[in-house]
């Protein structure tokens, strides 16, 4: 079977990059299969002021495998579009799988998505990673719509996302599977109930020196670790404050903050970094005009406004792919105090460590954190509750047992065998 999985290489940057790259291995270890992986060359319109390929790991993920990876999709170049539907063609796949994880890429998914669809032999799969977006503007649903509405099969990670498109799509026939089977009725879309599964791309390193590293850089007994791009909506600027209140009462704790600033990753005195940032803050302020600006988003900064210099250690970059298995190998627990969630490449990637996770009660971390089991969950925006939790933790430690017992759930290998499980209705029944 002919399988191309739709989304950003591996030369890219980010938690959709290292989803789309495990699917595609994970893939390519079933009996049977061909695996590509179709990828963007750019993702996003010319004007936004970020860089998004990765040019700081050397690990090769796709190494011992036979995925060929087809870099052709161009944002701004809508002759690329069609080039990837031929090449598509051209490749005789049996199924699609489309990364969905951010609406203003609906135009070209959109017309690629239609474009298959005059091909009732190719399933069409997207793969839900958000429905309603966190701006959740009447311009994000435009383009959720036009990029997500054609599919012949969906797949959610969670059912808070199978509610979001329910509601997304008032009309649609929609009919959630839970053991990976698709519905033969004419009409109805089938919406595979899978998860997020846990990263296997990275993995600890049994001879790597814990206590070294901690003395390096000066982290005490027990860590507290936030990781991954740092933007508003992952509440960094509560887990700050937070900690703050552990330490007042704890001489044994540490802050390790690992993550690059989402806004912050060009070089800020060039002229068409700052051409960019105009335009992109025009085009932002036409369009989201309630929207902050999370441009002006710092929270590091309240690091040294509460004296916390001593008791938090910050690596304010992108951490390469190799060096990812230190961070979480000398900490304890992973805290993810989100404003609003999506099922967290982050939670993945805490399971495949065997880190319990502190969490909000947002989205869908109440689906997946059990607390008390792997994990304890914090009221939303309450520091004090989230203080607690911090300290519940230190006081009542979660057995990593939990989190393996957790992890062995959410297993790629039977998240892929649902993609190949059955072919999708030819329109009888």
């Amino acid at each position: 079977m002919k399988i191309i999985c739709f989304g950003p290489g591996p030369k890219f940057k980010g938690g959709i990059s290292n989803y789309n790259t495990s699917l595609a291995r994970a893939l390519d270890r079933l009996e049977g299969t061909e695996v590509h992986i179709v990828s963007w060359t750019q993702q996003y319109p010319a004007i936004i002021p970020r860089e998004f390929v990765d040019k700081s790991s050397k690990q090769d993920f796709l190494e011992g495998t036979d995925i060929q990876v087809h870099y052709i999709t161009n944002y701004n170049n809508p002759v690329s579009w069609y080039q990837t539907y031929r090449l598509m063609l051209d490749l005789q796949p049996d199924k699609v799988v489309f990364q969905w994880s951010i609406a203003v890429q609906g135009l070209p998914i959109g017309r690629i998505v239609n474009w298959l669809g005059k091909h009732p032999e190719i399933e069409v799969l997207i793969d839900l990673h958000f429905v309603v977006q966190k701006e959740n503007s009447s311009l994000d649903r435009f383009f959720t719509k036009m990029g997500i509405g054609a599919a012949d099969t969906y797949i959610v990670h969670a059912l808070k996302t199978y509610r979001e498109l329910q509601q997304l799509f008032p009309k649609k026939k929609l009919y959630l599977s839970e053991d990976g089977k698709r519905q033969n009725t004419y009409g109805t879309q089938t919406v595979l109930k899978l998860y997020h599964p846990i990263y296997d791309l990275f993995q600890p390193q049994p001879d790597f020196n814990v206590q070294a590293f901690k003395r390096e850089h000066g982290l005490r007994e027990h860590v507290f670790l936030f990781f991954g791009f740092i933007r508003k909506y992952k509440g960094l600027h509560y887990v700050i404050p937070a900690f703050k209140k552990v330490a007042e009462q704890r001489d044994d704790v540490s802050l390790l903050i690992c993550g690059e600033s989402f806004w912050q990753t060009l070089d800020q005195s060039k002229l068409s970094t700052k051409i960019k940032s105009a335009l992109f803050a025009l085009a932002k302020g036409l369009f989201l005009k309630n929207q902050d600006n999370e441009r002006d988003y710092r929270p590091l900064e309240l690091v040294e406004q509460l004296d916390l210099q001593d008791r938090v250690a910050v690596f304010n970059e992108f951490i390469a792919n190799e060096d990812v298995h230190k961070y979480f190998q000398v900490s304890d627990v992973v805290v993810l105090f989100y404003e609003t969630a999506t099922p967290s490449g982050i939670e993945s990637l805490s399971y495949n460590f065997s880190l319990p996770i502190l969490a909000t009660k947002v989205g869908h971390f109440p689906e997946t954190i059990q607390d008390g089991h792997n994990g304890y969950l914090a009221e939303a925006g309450d520091i004090d509750s989230m203080a607690q939790q911090m300290l519940r933790f230190l006081d009542k430690p979660l057995p990593r047992e939990n989190v393996a017992e957790k992890a062995g759930q959410l297993s790629w290998e039977n998240y892929a065998k649902t993609i190949l499980d059955q072919k999708r209705s030819d329109g009888t029944n």
